[in-house]
């Protein structure tokens, strides 16, 4: 009879390779594997010669503010990192994704199995959106964080916050409060005890919040569906930090007011008719879903190509404000997600 193994001690199982034991050079080494042949050679990339113009930005992901290990996987955290920063280029009407930077801060404990995954989860999304990692920076630190740069090409329509007009329709690219959920979801909060929640918009729900998806093949249909008749003029951003802050920002740098439906509230079919549900539509933040303002023509084109796009309300004249359209009183709700709120 062979004889039964005996559980190793814990002085006999191997140590879990932290950044410290790696090293800067080795880490580097190991992350040259997610960027093309020789990227990470240099302290600067070269950028593919391009006649489109280029639009940049940048965003950082922080432990405890934006992930943790409670909720998100380590390529969780890689693609949300990835997928919050393209979402910023598709809002500004980039059709087409360069690349990535990336600055990675992370205590040197940090397991480099931890380092891998966030780093898979970066390659999955620009396998999926398009884009190479173009280089970054290592640095250790107290908390871990990422600090992403995106660039894209611009495509014939620029996308800017403050080209919404008086006549306009508001419209979405689809329902908002589901990352909200997910998150809440994820973390068992008390205020979901005793409801009986849809199984698919719980699903749904986890997913938006663990994997986003940038809305490139949105900006894509609408830029396909113009009419040949209208200008290239369409006001837009983001709901990354919450439906009516984006729509905030669109009426006060466009210097119109928007007046919002209270019957066509973008909500997923399943999405319950009670506390805090209607708060998580307008401020849950972190959708990114492109929130747009179009000549009715051409959204009414979109509205017909987009799947589970909604129209929400319209522009008039009027001082910078968000007001509902039955009375023309203003829409109440926090200011979404506050970086520095807290």
């Amino acid at each position: 009879m062979a004889p039964i193994a005996s559980k190793p001690t814990p002085e006999s199982e191997p140590m879990a390779e932290t950044l410290r034991s790696l090293g800067e050079s080795e880490l580097i080494r190991r992350l040259a594997q997610f960027a093309p042949a020789g990227q990470l050679d240099d302290d600067t990339a070269d950028l593919p010669a391009s006649s489109q113009r280029q639009v940049i930005n940048t965003d950082l992901l922080v432990e405890g503010v934006h992930f943790s290990d409670a909720t998100t996987s380590a390529e969780d955290v890689g693609w949300r990192a990835a997928a919050v920063n393209l979402s910023d280029l598709a809002a500004s009407g980039a059709d087409s994704v360069v690349g990535l930077t990336v600055g990675l801060v992370a205590p040197g404990e940090t397991a480099w199995a931890w380092v891998e995954g966030v780093y898979r989860g970066l390659q999955a999304a620009l396998d999926r959106y398009g884009g190479v990692l173009l280089g970054g920076d290592c640095s250790s630190g107290q908390q871990r964080m990422l600090a992403v740069t995106a660039i894209g090409a611009l495509g014939p329509l620029r996308l800017l916050r403050s080209a919404a007009r008086p006549g306009d329709w508001l419209v979405t690219s689809g329902p908002h409060g589901l990352s909200r959920l997910g998150l809440a979801l994820l973390q068992n909060e008390p205020c979901l005890s005793g409801l009986a929640l849809d199984r698919v918009l719980c699903a749904t729900a986890t997913l938006q919040h663990q994997r986003p998806t940038p809305k490139l093949d949105a900006l894509k249909r609408l830029i396909a569906c113009k009419p040949s008749a209208l200008p290239w003029r369409a006001g837009g951003t983001d709901s990354s930090d919450g439906l009516l802050q984006a729509l905030k920002v669109i009426s006060a740098t466009s210097h119109c007011q928007i007046r919002l439906d209270p019957t066509a509230l973008p909500q997923h079919r399943a999405w319950p008719n009670a506390a805090p549900f209607q708060e998580w539509c307008l401020n849950g933040g972190e959708d990114f879903e492109l929130v747009l303002s179009l000549p009715p023509s051409w959204a009414q084109a979109w509205l017909q190509q987009q799947p589970d796009s909604l129209w929400i309300g319209e522009a008039v004249e009027g001082p910078s404000a968000v007001v509902w359209s039955d009375t023309q009183t203003p829409v109440q709700g926090n200011n979404g997600f506050a970086h520095f709120g807290h």
